[in-house]
This record gives structure tokens, C-alpha cells and sequence, in this order.
């Protein structure tokens, strides 16, 4: 898995870029639960890292405002039902 990103940094980016982080971050949750499901995933911390990186993502867009963190509180809600 791949260095944490300092906090510092995500705030630099734009609030479309954190949605398309966010994005990338749950198909690649999405992944890790297959490969635990066909027993390939090696690193068993992954996942629980993976939804920390989302929810730190999802807090720090948050923190800007505006349609986008709507919009990605949206699609979760709805990938849900």
C-alpha cells in the first residue's frame, strides 16, 4: 500500500479531486473485498486503511463545503441501496 498522505496535502487539492480520490479509494476497497473473498488479499490491515484514507478524504471535503461533498455523500448513499 502507498505512503499516507499528509492531511496538509489534501487540503491543497481541489474539491473535484478529492471526489475522484474518493472514487478510486472505494473501487479499490471494492477489490480488496474480492481478494479477501478468494483468499488472495496478503495484507489483512489494507481494507481498514482503505476506509480510513475514504473517511479522511470524505472529512476533509467536508471541511471545503459546497456541491461537491453533497454530491459525494450522494453517490455513497446511493451505491448503498
Amino acid at each position: 500500500m502507498a505512503k499516507a498522505t499528509k492531511a496538509a496535502d489534501l487540503r491543497k487539492l481541489t474539491s473535484q479531486q478529492i471526489v475522484e480520490q474518493i472514487d478510486e479509494a472505494r473501487e479499490q476497497l471494492m477489490r480488496m473485498r474480492f481478494q479477501k473473498a478468494t483468499g488472495e488479499l496478503t495484507d489483512q490491515n489494507a481494507p481498514r486503511e482503505q476506509r480510513r484514507k475514504i473517511a479522511q478524504l470524505m472529512t476533509i471535503l467536508n471541511e471545503k463545503g459546497g456541491v461537491a461533498a453533497k454530491t459525494a455523500a450522494n453517490k455513497k448513499t446511493e451505491g448503498e441501496a
